[in-house]
């Protein structure tokens, strides 16, 4: 897969098909539009070319800097070479882009500079200045420069439409299985191992301790969950806890990961953390013993829900 960081940096010798979006967690809805974007390329003799922005638009827009995303733009890009896309153009957005009048980004980009032959867009893609931009404007657009406009339905899956806004939402809320199931893999993110206070050494039960590198990215509720671990390209079962550690009384919010059959020493090492399935909320235990009793339990669960 070919990745260009500007539109004028593009060449191509084939009129492509192409798609335009954000795909903040390239779920299954956005699937769906780049399974019909590369088999239309495919179908057409021709390259397979999405659209995307760098930063997230609502990371600049946002002046309270309240945004929790899903994906980074590394994490996104590899989503789209597993889905066989052949290019990616990666467009800085600024403040002035974001009053780009939809018609100019039309005719400057789509037409001007791709010379595209076919759109494919999703059931409800706003864009431009003030999302003036939609579907009506492509199809009249598309028909002034040959260029076709193909709008792919809405995914419904797990028993709701599939979005973005719904996968953050239940992430927030900590319900990653239907996260996971809305995206078609668990919701994951990655950071550096830093040392704490070892405390779960003292009752066999080490933790990792982690800083997400991307603070924008959203944390899962607060709780114990089941989760998946990549380390030096391998993967480890393991459980995680997000939370204040009540039982020892810790006095701020703290990432850690129990990696099952694993002894190395990772501190100051990225790791990537997925969560699988909630086990339970974080609550306070008499002491060390009693957490410990609970752990061993939280352990066969969180195997459990992994098999």
């Amino acid at each position: 897969m070919r990745i260009f960081n500007s539109i004028t940096g593009y060449k191509s010798t084939t009129r492509p098909v192409v798609t335009v979006g954000v795909f903040d967690g390239v779920h299954r809805g956005h699937m769906e539009i780049i399974n019909h974007l590369v088999t239309s390329a495919h179908d057409l003799q021709t390259n397979s070319v999405v659209i995307t922005f760098e930063p997230h638009p609502r990371l600049v827009l946002d002046e309270n800097n309240t945004v929790r995303l899903l994906q980074t733009l590394d994490e996104k890009l590899k989503r789209f070479e597993i889905a066989g896309v052949d290019e990616v153009i990666v467009i800085p957005f600024d403040r002035a882009f974001a009053a780009t009048d939809p018609s100019l980004f039309i005719k400057t980009v789509i037409v001007d500079s791709l010379n595209a032959q076919k759109i494919i867009t999703g059931h409800d893609h706003m864009f431009g200045r003030n999302r003036e931009g939609d579907y009506a404007l492509l199809l009249g657009m598309g028909k002034q420069y040959s260029i076709a406009v193909e709008q792919v339905k809405a995914v419904s899956h797990c028993g709701t439409d599939v979005s973005s806004t719904s996968i953050r939402k239940a992430i927030l809320a900590g319900n990653v299985k239907l996260a996971r199931c809305m995206l078609g893999y668990p919701y994951s993110f990655s950071g550096q191992v830093y040392r704490g206070n070892q405390i779960g050494r003292l009752i066999n039960f080490p933790t990792a301790n982690l800083n997400p590198s991307a603070s924008y990215k959203i944390v899962p509720s607060q709780g114990v969950y089941a989760s998946l671990v990549e380390w030096n390209g391998l993967t480890f079962k393991g459980m995680s806890n997000i939370g204040m550690r009540p039982t020892i009384n810790a006095d701020h919010e703290t990432v850690e990961v129990h990696i099952f059959d694993f002894d190395h020493d990772i501190y100051f090492e990225n790791i990537q953390l997925s969560f699988v399935d909630r086990i339970r909320d974080e609550r306070k235990f008499g002491g060390l013993e009693q957490l410990q009793s609970q752990l061993i339990l939280d352990r066969e669960e969180a195997l459990r829900l992994l098999a």
